[in-house]
């Protein structure tokens, strides 16, 4: 029997909902700003590796499995989104801020999504810069970097919120 991938049913934003975020690993800091992201009109869809987490994910969040090591599992989710965070600053695995993140970025040139928020954590990380900066001058893809300690969670939310704002209306200026 040929494989079938299973992906998810996409919902086209409903009237007063303004754009749909896919957050890249959903976890606490995740669902802090799915709440702010919702508060503001837009709906959000969550990543984890882990299925019992994506299903167990809270209000507003629609959980999903995928995995940013594996770039096919998240590729099937950017139908019908706007804007990407890549909430892996954190996570010390050196892949997922260069070659992954690089790819990532590559493949959403002929998408309809608009641009990427990529969270450092509050940790330098050239291999990152080098590629947001790689995929705003070569394919003028608004990104932006939030360097932002996770610690301090409600500055953190507020500048990934901004952020979001910003990729959305990349005339904007405000925080």
């Amino acid at each position: 029997m040929p494989y079938r991938a299973s992906y998810p049913q996409v919902l086209a934003p409903k009237r007063g909902q303004l754009a749909r975020v896919l957050i890249v690993a959903c976890g606490c800091r995740g669902a802090d700003l799915a709440r702010s992201l919702a508060a503001d009109g837009h709906v959000v869809r969550g990543t984890s590796r882990d299925a019992a987490r994506a299903a167990a994910m809270p209000a507003p969040i629609e959980g999903v499995v995928a995995d940013p090591d594996r770039l096919a599992t998240l590729m099937p989710l950017i139908e019908g989104t706007a804007v990407v965070c890549w909430l892996l600053g954190t996570v010390d695995e050196p892949a997922l801020h260069g070659p992954r993140l690089g790819s990532f970025l590559e493949h959403l040139v002929d998408t309809p999504v608009r641009g990427l928020v990529y969270e450092s954590g509050g940790a330098g990380r050239p291999e990152a810069l080098s590629a947001v900066t790689h995929a705003r001058e070569t394919y003028r893809m608004p990104v932006e970097v939030v360097e932002a300690p996770p610690g301090e969670r409600s500055a953190w939310a507020r500048e990934m919120t901004g952020a979001v704002g910003r990729v959305l209306d990349p005339g904007t200026n405000s925080p």
